[in-house]
C-alpha cells in the first residue's frame, strides 16, 4: 500500500494527502513514502480467485459484496460501477460469466459471478487487456485452477495412503508384540 504525500512549494506550505498516484503535471515538487507497517488485505470469506492476480484492491471490492444469495443484474452493475449493458456483452465474451435466469427470464447471478465479473473488470479497465487478452488470461486462469486442483486431490490421495500405511505398520508391530 503505498501513500503519496504531495508538499508544494507554491504559497501552501501544507501537506495534502493524496489516495492515488496519478498527479496532475502541474505538480512542482512530489515525495512517495511508502508506510513500512502496511497491513495486507485478507478475503473474510474463500474466493475462488486464485492469489495470483488478486491485490489489494480486489480482495476489497470483494470483501464488499453483500451476503445474499443471488444479485439483480442492476445489483451487479451498481456493485461494479458499469452499465447493465456491460455485463451482457460480457456475458457473450466470456463463458465463465453464465447467470442463470430465473423464470421470469431475469439473470440471477451468484456471488462467485459477481466474484467473476469483479475480475474481468479488473482485468480490462485497470489491467488494462483487450477483451481477447483477458479471455485468454481467463482460460489460462481456468487451466491453471484445474491443475491446481489434481495437485491437491493428488496430494489428498497420496496423505491418505501415508495414513493407511502408518496404520499398517502400527498393526504390524501390535502383531510382533503379541508374538514375542
Amino acid at each position: 500500500m503505498m501513500t503519496t504525500t504531495m508538499m508544494t512549494t507554491n504559497s501552501e506550505p501544507d501537506q495534502l494527502e493524496i489516495e492515488s498516484s496519478e498527479l496532475s503535471l502541474g505538480d512542482s515538487h512530489v515525495d512517495f513514502v511508502e508506510e513500512s507497517a502496511a497491513v495486507p488485505v485478507i478475503a473474510t470469506t474463500p474466493i475462488s480467485i486464485p492469489a495470483m492476480l488478486c491485490d489489494d484492491k480486489l480482495l476489497e471490492e470483494i470483501n464488499a459484496i453483500p451476503d445474499k444469495m443471488g444479485f439483480k443484474i442492476g445489483d451487479v452493475a451498481e456493485i461494479l460501477g458499469i452499465k447493465q449493458y456491460v455485463l451482457r456483452y460480457w456475458e457473450t465474451e466470456f463463458e465463465i460469466l453464465r447467470p442463470k435466469k430465473a423464470s421470469n427470464n431475469q439473470r440471477m447471478y451468484t456471488r462467485k459471478d459477481v466474484e467473476n465479473a469483479l475480475l474481468i473488470r479488473k482485468l480490462l479497465h485497470r489491467d488494462r487487456f483487450s477483451i481477447e487478452g483477458a479471455r485468454n488470461a481467463m482460460k489460462e486462469l481456468k487451466a491453471h485452477v484445474r491443475k491446481e486442483k489434481d495437485m491437491s486431490q493428488v496430494i489428498h490421495k497420496l496423505e491418505n495412503f501415508n495414513d493407511t500405511v502408518e496404520e499398517l505398520i502400527m498393526d504390524i508391530r501390535r502383531v510382533r508384540q503379541m508374538f514375542k
